[in-house]
């Protein structure tokens, strides 16, 4: 069940993702599982078969059907529909953890002069983490003008390996 309950809340998450509304679908998540909690005949009502489908689901856009997000009643009618209302609430715990996880990403831009292996993207990843406290995301580009080493961008910060740069620390130091 939990695996199901995973694919649900990981769905509706995607959803959010792609419509910008992330945090307004875990506002109303929230608040329809709320009225379930405060509620608890209306789910026991919502998971009746001696209720037809129909009337549960009509109840469902009655009570919750204004000022919901997009998608987002349509997905409290599917999890009625398919009989998995009563997993809501484990939903919503799966989709605040996954919204949980986007808000603590962080986007790292990595410049080197050849491509990176993947052990080497893994172990700057994990370094990038511990360093950050934060999960990472890398976007790896190529520029040969780096000579070799690695350019990382994140957060406002740079940190500038590259040989391009300590040579022209050398220089600067020849120069002084």
């Amino acid at each position: 069940m939990a695996q199901i309950i995973n694919e649900y809340a990981e769905a509706m998450f995607s959803l959010a993702c792609e419509n910008s509304s992330e945090k307004a679908v875990m506002d109303a998540l929230e608040h329809v599982n709320k009225t379930f909690k405060d509620n608890p005949e209306y789910m026991t009502f919502l998971t009746s078969p001696g209720i037809p489908l129909k009337d549960r689901i009509d109840s469902l856009q009655a009570v919750f059907g204004e000022d919901m997000p997009e998608h987002t009643l349509s997905f409290i009618q599917l999890l009625c529909e398919k009989g998995r209302i009563a997993a809501f609430a484990d939903c919503v715990t799966e989709y605040r953890r996954l919204l949980k996880v986007r808000e603590s990403m962080m986007t790292a831009k990595v410049t080197s002069a050849v491509a990176l292996t993947e052990e080497q993207k893994s172990a700057l990843k994990q370094k990038l983490e511990k360093m950050s406290g934060n999960a990472v995301e890398l976007e790896c580009s190529i520029d040969a003008s780096v000579m070799g080493g690695l350019i990382v961008e994140y957060n406002g910060t740079v940190i500038d390996g590259s040989l391009r740069h300590r040579l022209k620390e050398i220089k600067d130091v020849i120069n002084q």
